[in-house]
C-alpha cells in the first residue's frame, strides 16, 4: 500500500505520528511524507520515508496562497497516486480532503482538537468553518480526539457524522514513556511543556506562581516550548525575560529528548482552554507523573480528578493555585498512588498501539473497497 502523509510541520510527524509511520514501513507499506521541509525531515528519511517538501503556513488565511497550496497538493497527489491520504491539521485537513476527492483517492482526516479558530470569533473562524463544510464531504472518515470536540465541531460544520468516530489521542509509546528513578529534587518541581500562547494557559501559570510564592509554598517551576513572536497570540519575549529575571521560571525553548525533563519533575501542568488530546498529559502521565489541568474538553478526557491529579477551572489562576497547593499538601504515600495511577491509565486508555490498530483497519477497509 502507498500511504501519503500531510501535516502542516515535519517535526509533527516525528514527534506524534512516528509510531504510526513505523508500523506502516513495517508491514512493507511505502509512506511519502508531504510537509514543509525542517530539522526533522532527515529524521523522517532515516525511518525509511519518502518526504515531499510542501511549504505552508501553519496560521493565518490568505486565499491566494492557500490556493497556491491546493494547486500544489493536488499535483503531487496525481503524481504520486497513493492508496490512501492521511491528513493532519487545518489546512492538510481541508485541502488535503479536496485534492484527494477530486482524484478519487480515499482520504482519512484527523481534527485533533478545535484549535484557537473556534475558540475566537469573526470572519477567520467563520471561513474556516465553510471551508470545512466544503472540503469534508469529499474525504472518506474523520478521526475526533474527544466526544466534545465530535459534537461541538458537529454544530458549526456540515458533516456526516455516520463517517466519524473517535480515537484515544494521537497515542503514546507506552515502553518508550515509561516511569523512571523518582527525582530526588530538594523541593518539589512543577513542569509545564506548551507553546508559549494564550490559549496554552500560559498566563494562567505565571500567575499561579506568583499566588503561591506570596503564600510561601516552596517549589520551582520549569517551562518548555517554543516562543512564537509572529503569532498574534503569543507571548513576547520581553515578558518571557521578565519572568526569568524575577525567578518564576526555569525556562527552555526547546529539549531533545522530552523524557529527561519529564523524569525530574514532580507533576506535570497544562492549563490550557482547549485541547484534542494533550500530548504533553499523555507522555507525563506514561512516565508516571500526577497532572494538574484545566476542566475543558481534552484535558478532562485525560485527568480523572483525584485519580491521576487534579482538575482545575479555566482562565482562574487562583484556582490552578489551589490545586497545586493540594498537590503539595499530599503526603509521600499519596503522591506515589496518584503516580502509579497516572500509568496505570495511560497504559488502560491510550497506549499508541490502539491508535494504530484503528488506523489499520479503516485504512484496510477503504483500499480493499476500492
Amino acid at each position: 500500500m502507498k500511504i501519503a502523509i500531510i501535516i502542516n510541520t515535519s517535526w509533527n510527524i516525528y514527534n506524534f505520528r512516528r509510531g504510526l509511520v513505523r508500523y506502516f514501513l513495517d508491514r512493507g507499506d511505502e509512506v511519502i511524507a508531504i510537509a514543509p521541509a525542517d530539522a526533522y525531515s532527515k529524521k523522517l528519511q532515516d525511518l525509511g520515508c519518502r518526504i515531499i517538501d510542501l511549504p505552508m503556513s501553519a496560521s493565518g488565511m490568505n486565499p491566494f496562497a492557500d490556493f497556491v497550496l491546493f494547486l500544489k497538493l493536488r499535483g503531487i497527489l496525481k503524481e504520486e497516486r497513493p492508496d490512501v491520504v492521511l491528513t493532519y491539521t487545518i489546512k492538510p485537513n481541508i485541502y488535503g480532503s479536496l485534492a484527494a476527492g477530486w482524484l478519487g483517492i480515499p482520504c482519512i482526516c484527523n481534527v485533533s482538537g478545535l484549535g484557537t479558530t473556534f475558540l475566537w470569533k469573526g470572519w477567520v473562524k467563520k471561513m474556516a468553518t465553510t471551508l470545512y463544510s466544503f472540503a469534508f464531504r469529499f474525504n472518506s472518515w474523520v478521526f475526533f480526539q474527544n466526544t466534545d470536540d465530535r459534537e461541538e465541531f458537529g454544530r458549526f460544520v456540515r458533516i456526516d457524522m455516520s463517517k466519524t468516530s473517535l480515537l484515544p489521542g494521537s497515542g503514546v509509546d507506552v515502553d518508550h514513556f515509561k516511569p523512571d528513578s523518582p527525582p530526588e529534587n530538594s523541593i518539589p518541581v512543577f513542569l509545564m511543556i506548551s507553546r508559549l500562547l494564550v490559549e496554552k494557559g500560559i498566563y494562567d501559570f505565571i500567575e499561579a506562581i506568583r499566588i503561591l510564592r506570596r503564600k510561601g509554598r516552596k517549589a520551582e517551576f520549569h517551562l518548555i516550548g517554543g516562543l512564537d513572536e509572529e503569532h498574534s497570540r503569543a507571548v513576547s519575549r520581553s515578558e518571557l525575560e521578565e519572568w526569568i529575571e524575577e525567578g518564576l521560571i526555569s525556562y527552555q525553548e526547546h529539549i531533545e529528548d522530552v523524557r529527561v525533563a519529564i523524569a525530574q519533575a514532580d507533576v506535570v501542568v497544562l492549563p490550557s482552554y482547549r485541547e484534542g488530546t494533550p500530548r504533553t498529559l499523555l507522555e507525563a502521565g506514561a512516565m508516571g507523573k500526577p497532572l494538574i489541568a484545566t476542566d475543558v474538553p481534552g484535558c478532562n478526557h485525560v485527568l480523572i480528578d483525584g485519580y491521576n491529579g487534579f482538575l482545575c477551572k479555566v482562565k482562574n489562576p487562583n484556582d490552578l493555585a489551589a490545586k497545586m497547593s493540594l498537590f503539595l499538601s499530599l503526603n509521600d504515600e499519596e503522591q506515589f498512588q496518584m503516580a502509579q495511577n497516572a500509568r496505570q491509565s495511560i497504559v488502560e486508555r491510550f497506549d499508541e498501539r490502539l491508535v494504530i490498530k484503528l488506523y489499520s483497519d479503516k485504512m484496510d477497509e477503504f483500499v480493499s473497497g476500492l
